[in-house]
């Protein structure tokens, strides 16, 4: 379905059943600038604003913008929304949010980060009052570093040396909690900054060098941009990868383990309509992701030479065979 039935299709269904939808202000046309660069989660964005009540070409007009691993360009790119004087801005990654927190302090900003730790980032006071013009969904990074690496011990039998692969301009809150969770459980990492696409495969080739078992991918518009590079090279040095994003299991990776991105985009829908509404973002407490998916990728296992515990599998959101 093209973007044009898709936003037709939503139409109506709120149409169809008006008492399913919310009531907006009368006469209200909202101006929401939403920085997403990927169609499906910008479509979940706009699924969760039609659930709300508000129509693109109705009550409702959206200002998407976004650049692809291209950071110098984003203070220009927020700069353009807040000169358009937008009601919200959806700010998606600590880039955007914190150009979008130095542009403006009076347009609310509804993050969705999984990089950053908001109150230790300066974006908010508290999770639960966050003051200022900032809130959103932020992912809590400690708990899902554990889980990943749990999943890969229990795939790769005798797992202790992992190399994790981070982006150095975005990754560091990441990196700390993936090394507070291999302390825990008794996995030694090796740390792999990258700061250009070029830099993938040597830090790659490094690690297999220092005889890593595993690799971890952090989140970072670096490296999604570059999941088939980072993917055919630890496939080439056969090192079981896991990732947050289901779209590196996809492409070929072990595995995917993180929180579900349409269903983080549709909640901050949620946001956004309750800021339209009248809500201060100051006032709206700081969630965290709460639906998460492992994908297991069993082609790659064989091809690795693996066998998936069936516990692990019975845990799985989805196998890929």
């Amino acid at each position: 379905m093209d973007r044009r039935a898709f936003l037709a299709t939503l139409a109506c269904s709120v149409l169809a059943a008006p008492l399913a939808a919310k009531a907006q202000p009368a006469g209200r046309v909202a101006r929401i600038g939403a920085t997403v660069a990927t169609d499906a989660f910008y479509e979940a964005f706009l699924q969760g604003l039609v659930e709300a009540g508000w129509v693109p070409g109705q009550n409702a007009v959206i200002e998407r913008r976004f650049v692809r691993g291209e950071g110098e360009r984003v203070p220009a790119m927020v700069a353009e929304l807040v000169g358009l004087k937008v009601d919200v801005i959806l700010g998606t990654g600590p880039r955007v949010i914190k150009s979008a927190r130095k542009a403006t302090s009076t347009i609310p900003i509804v993050g969705l980060d999984l990089e950053s730790d908001p109150v230790g980032s300066g974006f908010v006071a508290t999770l639960a009052r966050p003051g200022g013009n900032i809130t959103g969904i932020f992912l809590d990074q400690p708990e899902l570093s554990g889980k990943q690496l749990q999943f890969l011990r229990d795939a790769v039998p005798g797992l202790a040396r992992v190399g994790v692969i981070w982006e150095q301009e975005a990754g560091d809150p990441q990196l700390r909690a993936t090394e507070a969770a291999a302390r825990t459980i008794g996995i030694t990492l090796n740390a792999l900054g990258v700061r250009r696409a070029e830099e993938i495969r040597p830090a790659v080739e490094r690690a297999a060098r220092a005889r890593a078992q595993a690799l971890v991918v952090l989140t970072s518009p670096l490296l999604s941009n570059n999941l088939v590079a980072i993917v055919e090279v630890a496939q080439q040095y056969r090192l079981p990868t896991i990732s947050p994003f289901t779209s590196f299991a996809d492409a070929g990776a072990l595995m995917a383990y993180g929180p579900s991105q349409p269903e983080m985009f549709r909640r901050a829908a949620t946001y956004v309509d309750k800021i339209l509404r009248g809500a201060k973002p100051g006032e709206l407490p700081v969630e965290r992701p709460s639906r998460f998916e492992l994908t297991i990728n069993l082609k790659s296992a064989k091809t690795l030479g693996l066998t998936i515990p069936p516990s692990l599998l019975q845990r799985a959101d989805q196998v890929i065979e």
